[in-house]
């Protein structure tokens, strides 16, 4: 019989395996250094049209008047900005200078005097306990998956709130991702995440978004796009695929107006789940008894 799948495990496999652009902090090195502004615009742009995500988000802060909010992975304030408009107090932890400069001049130009900027990574990092607590994309770089679910848990009240990108399964990645992998799963995302949260015996609520897929990706050149799906999946040091993803990338990227668009294969999924008074206090013992 097969064995069943060890979704933390694989969540674990996936981020060490695949290459990260983040904050790196043993070499403290800012990867978003030379990304953040593109970062921003895009964001900025995505934001423009509403989307049932922030709604349902803003009709939770309106049933709880004076609340207060954690924004794990606050990246350049946009979730950030938006909470300290219908929360008390707003706590941004985000891990990459490069991310925080923007975030303050973001806060700044919009006047939020609300939000408490704190540099770090989660989980590895002590905030006070708040009434809710939202990480948007934030944790694809964390390998213990475990560890950040039970630590965000341990600082939340009431309930806790992810984003997380949920790809097509006939999506490029997918398909690419069986042929190297056996399995779909190309990075850690919302179909590993949930089952990750099952396995821990968490069952959150989901509601996808209404917006539809993201925004396609481009790519200048079949070159960059080869480049571009090998880091993605980890296997930029090696040859042994290329054949494969450049028959991949032939059949399915168009190309338009003098770039290579890649099918849309993306959307945001929002998970969210009650935590339990008897939980969070159980949490928060047994992560101080760990410390010491």
């Amino acid at each position: 019989m097969k064995q069943p799948i060890d979704w933390l495990d694989l969540w674990r496999e996936l981020v060490e395996t695949r290459t990260w652009h983040g904050h790196d902090e043993k070499s403290k090195t800012d990867h978003w250094r030379a990304r953040a502004q593109e970062f921003d615009a895009n964001v900025k742009q995505r934001w423009a049209r509403a989307d049932s995500s922030r709604t349902w988000v803003l009709d939770l802060l309106a049933a709880h008047p004076g609340a207060t909010v954690l924004d794990i992975g606050a990246g350049t304030g946009k979730w950030a900005i938006l909470l300290a408009r219908h929360a008390r107090q707003v706590t941004a932890l985000e891990p990459s200078p490069a991310m925080r400069e923007f975030l303050r001049a973001n806060l700044a130009a919009e006047q939020v005097a609300n939000v408490a900027i704190v540099p770090g990574a989660w989980p590895h990092v002590e905030v006070a306990p708040h009434d809710f607590a939202l990480c948007s994309h934030a944790m694809y770089g964390s390998p213990d998956f475990a560890t950040f679910i039970q630590r965000m848990q341990a600082v939340t009240r009431h309930t806790c709130i992810l984003l997380m990108r949920a790809p097509t399964p006939d999506g490029i990645m997918a398909e690419a991702s069986r042929h190297i992998y056996g399995h779909p799963y190309d990075s850690a995302n919302f179909q590993v995440g949930v089952n990750a949260l099952w396995q821990m015996g968490i069952f959150p609520h989901v509601h996808m978004e209404d917006t539809g897929l993201w925004r396609p990706w481009v790519s200048a050149s079949l070159a960059d796009a080869l480049a571009d799906l090998k880091r993605k999946l980890g296997v930029s040091d090696t040859a042994a695929y290329d054949d494969f993803l450049r028959a991949l990338l032939h059949r399915r990227l168009t190309f338009t107006d003098g770039q290579y668009v890649w099918p849309p294969g993306v959307r945001t999924a929002l998970l969210f789940w009650r935590v339990p008074a008897t939980d969070h206090a159980s949490a928060t013992a047994t992560l101080h008894a760990d410390r010491l």
